[in-house]
């Protein structure tokens, strides 16, 4: 663990969060540095969304520290430049079309629609109004999200549910050409594909 140790990249350490009265972290700690990939492995329940939640900021953790680069988790603006968070749930609004869910994304990033459903394989469906997609056909629209993101760190939940084979290889890609360009990724997953040369942390809650 290099990176973490030279400060670049993500690094959190001694990570504790109490959530609904119960302590579901304590004192978890990694990283993850450029170009890398970081895995969070557990049981149900074992913390690996909280921990997401925590370091994406839509948590605050009741103990711990966060950087990015070396740079410490002091608010949310400045925080949010350096994530991309793709959450078990499929939050896409049932009335728009895939390219309208996606339309958003593509304004702040400068950039059409047209590549990031091409990296996800949605062409054909781009006019679709999101509630007639099947739970894949939705989770990839989720994830082509990340092709329009700027952010050098994803964080993603569970981000294989309901994809088959060929969904599964083009996220594969997605990811790899990220870390290729210097991101980094870390993802929990009960599913296995592939993420070379990924660390990995238990969680056991």
């Amino acid at each position: 663990m290099g990176a973490e140790s030279a400060g670049a990249g993500l690094v959190f350490e001694a990570i504790a969060a109490v959530r609904a009265e119960r302590l579901v972290l304590a004192g978890v700690s990694g990283g993850v540095g450029h170009g890398g990939a970081l895995v969070l492995r557990g049981a149900n329940g074992a913390g690996k969304s909280t921990l997401l939640r925590v370091l994406a900021g839509l948590l605050r953790p009741d103990e711990g520290r966060i950087a990015w680069d070396g740079e410490p988790f002091e608010d949310l603006p400045s925080w949010s430049r350096h994530i991309a968070y793709v959450g078990h749930l499929d939050a896409l609004k049932p009335g728009l079309t895939v390219a309208e869910n996606l339309r958003p994304w593509a304004v702040a990033a400068g950039r059409g629609v047209e590549p990031a459903l091409a990296v996800m394989g949605l062409e054909a469906l781009v006019a679709v109004p999101a509630r007639f997609l099947s739970a894949g056909q939705r989770r990839r629209a989720v994830l082509a999200r990340l092709a329009l993101s700027a952010a050098p760190l994803w964080l993603l939940d569970e981000p294989t549910n309901a994809l088959d084979a060929a969904s599964l290889a083009r996220l594969e890609a997605l990811l790899a050409a990220h870390r290729e360009a210097g991101g980094a990724v870390v993802a929990a997953t009960h599913q296995d594909f592939v993420l070379p040369g990924a660390a990995t942390l238990e969680l056991v809650g």
